[in-house]
């Protein structure tokens, strides 16, 4: 906003709501009108420069705008009004803070002089956020609401990015004031640290160029820092092998042989066996989550560690840093690659070939794959698989489950941001909505929700929302009839007791609902697959189709599990690679 001509003109504070909007560029916004809105949603009427699209759910509205930041790179925008509109809001917000999305939720609230009656529709919604949000503003003065709109646009889209609620008084929002544009903004206190220190930078290049089993331990900061092209550059000056996080899959392409996967409880084995042998883990945006450690005690437990992360609160929070190395991502990577030489010329390349020697029979030894099921269904691992291939180069979202490890597992990704998912949270009912947003933010790319049954039956209902508004994503829905992961679980750990778990969904069922009419009544295409001679031509055909979302519906079998595997709260030196096999990591094993 510097250098900008001032804009001064007469408003009100509904009206700066939406000015505010229009001068930071934003492009869309995900929301429902309500009491609380209603000045808000009067003033947008009267926009042409703001595309407002009406969801049929605040949490859709959103995990869309969670979908349109990550596969873009720029922070989302959503609507709500205030009561129980605000507080449907509250899963996306967790959601987004979990995996550092830079999101914006402007929410309508009460007139000032009613708050703390328990007026109609009051809540407290600031309060009821405040462990899930970056910051949050409660705006009672309509003059204010430039500047807090431009200060929350910035806190979400700097340093760690994440969601920041704006909470707008209805008597502030029909309240006469003047726009005045650029505001100045008032942030003390927040000065992320952007450039690392250049002492901590040096001491990882020695320890890269010392160590004998690196690992790159990549998360979905590389991401969100688009570090992806200095992450390249690195490996290739290196020779390091890289995992990625969940958030982080497609930060370094799957088909480099330097990528051995994803980490953790349903990771590759050669990714959780190197993190286990290494003696040095180079962590770039990762916050060392249960979910790839397993039990922490037992984690690396050779491994000196070098943690690069623009949230300094992230680093020594979960596993003790021996170089600590707080910045971007992007400028850590470009600082490593600057003091390498250096390092190098010291201490000497180490020469990684045992190192590798050892990954490259884990890799050839313990290669993803599946069993084909007993029961006569088709396997959903081969019609992810088939997807994959057929599809590439489409934006993936996922819901969570079963189908969202498998589409990691045998996907390739082959950039940044190809693969949209909730993982700190772990949000069902994340897919439609979040490939909705993605679309909207990447209309020439094809879009593909990967979903399964009880995902979808969370938030079809915006498939409505996608077909009236000319937003054509493609729905894999891989229905195996029960809720997958938990039963997964069921049959691991609790004797095939499957307590609550069976949808009635699929093959032998009563089929409640017909995924197939259900779709067709949001004026989708439906296509049923049953048959795995048929999944090509299903994708190919919904391929074809630009005109309106399309579901294909691939039934499966309920009894396919997700393997590798590390139980919950155990050593990653426990993985199972498929039931009841434990995998050998060679003369190296912790």
């Amino acid at each position: 906003m510097k250098n900008a001509k001032e804009i001064r003109e007469q408003s009100t504070g509904a009206r700066n709501v939406v000015r505010s909007l229009e001068e930071l560029g934003i492009e869309a916004v995900f929301g429902i009108p309500g009491g609380a809105a209603l000045p808000m949603y009067d003033a947008l009427y009267q926009s042409d420069r703001l595309r407002h699209i009406l969801v049929r759910h605040e949490q859709g509205g959103g995990h869309a705008a969670e979908g349109f930041a990550v596969s873009t790179g720029k922070v989302g925008v959503c609507f709500a009004t205030s009561g129980p509109a605000a507080t449907n809001l509250v899963t996306a917000l967790f959601d987004a803070a979990l995996d550092s999305v830079p999101l914006v939720a402007i929410t309508g609230q009460v007139g000032a002089s009613l708050m703390g009656t328990d007026a109609f529709q009051e809540a407290d919604i600031m309060g009821a956020t405040l462990p899930f949000v970056k910051h949050s503003f409660l705006i009672k003065d309509a003059e204010e609401i430039p500047a807090r709109i431009a200060e929350a646009y910035h806190l979400a889209g700097t340093g760690r990015p994440g969601p920041v609620l704006i909470d707008v008084t209805k008597s502030a929002q029909v309240q006469e004031c003047d726009f005045v544009w650029p505001p100045k903004m008032d942030l003390p206190g927040y000065n992320p640290v952007f450039t690392p220190n250049a002492r901590q930078v040096r001491e990882a290049a020695k320890a890269i160029a010392q160590a004998e089993r690196p690992v790159l331990y990549v998360g979905g900061g590389a991401i969100r820092a688009n570090a992806a092209e200095e992450l390249a550059e690195l490996v290739a000056k290196t020779d390091i092998p890289v995992v990625t996080t969940l958030q982080a899959r497609g930060a370094f392409p799957d088909a480099d042989p330097h990528h051995l996967g994803m980490p953790g409880m349903h990771g590759t084995v050669p990714a959780v066996a190197a993190m286990q042998m290494s003696d040095l883990l180079i962590t770039l945006g990762a916050r060392f989550d249960d979910r790839v450690t397993g039990k922490l005690d037992d984690f690396a437990p050779n491994a000196k560690v070098i943690h690069a992360d623009i949230d300094p609160a992230e680093i020594g929070k979960n596993r003790a840093v021996d170089i600590p190395v707080v910045g971007d991502v992007r400028e850590a990577v470009k600082g490593f690659l600057a003091e390498l030489d250096d390092a190098y010329s010291e201490f000497g390349k180490p020469n990684l070939d045992p190192w590798w020697a050892q990954l490259n029979k884990l890799k050839e030894t313990y290669p993803a794959g599946w069993e084909e099921p007993s029961d006569g269904l088709m396997s959903p691992q081969y019609v992810i698989d088939r997807l994959g291939e057929l599809a590439k180069g489409s934006i993936f979202t996922a819901g969570v489950g079963q189908h969202q490890m498998w589409a990691q597992q045998f996907i390739d990704f082959d950039f940044p941001r190809q693969f949209i998912n909730s993982s700190g949270a772990g949000t069902m009912g994340f897919g439609i909505p979040a490939a909705m947003g993605a679309k909207v933010g990447n209309p020439d790319k094809t879009v593909w929700c990967i979903d399964g049954d009880g995902s979808f039956q969370m938030t079809n209902q915006e498939l409505a929302t996608c077909t009236l508004n000319n937003i054509p994503i493609k729905v894999a829905l891989i229905n195996n009839s029960s809720l997958g992961m938990v039963r997964q679980w069921q049959t691991l750990f609790y004797d095939e007791r499957y307590s609550n778990t069976d949808l009635n969904t699929g093959a032998n069922t009563e089929r409640i609902p017909n995924f197939a009419k259900l779709a067709e009544s949001y004026g989708c295409m439906a296509i049923t697959v049953d048959n795995p001679e048929d999944v090509d031509a299903a994708i190919e055909k919904a391929m074809a189709e630009n005109s309106r979302p399309v579901v294909v519906e691939f039934i499966v079998s309920p009894d396919a599990m997700v393997w590798p595997m590390v139980a919950a709260g155990v050593s990653n030196d426990e993985i199972e690679y498929a039931r009841g096999i434990r995998p050998d990591f060679g003369e190296e094993q912790a």
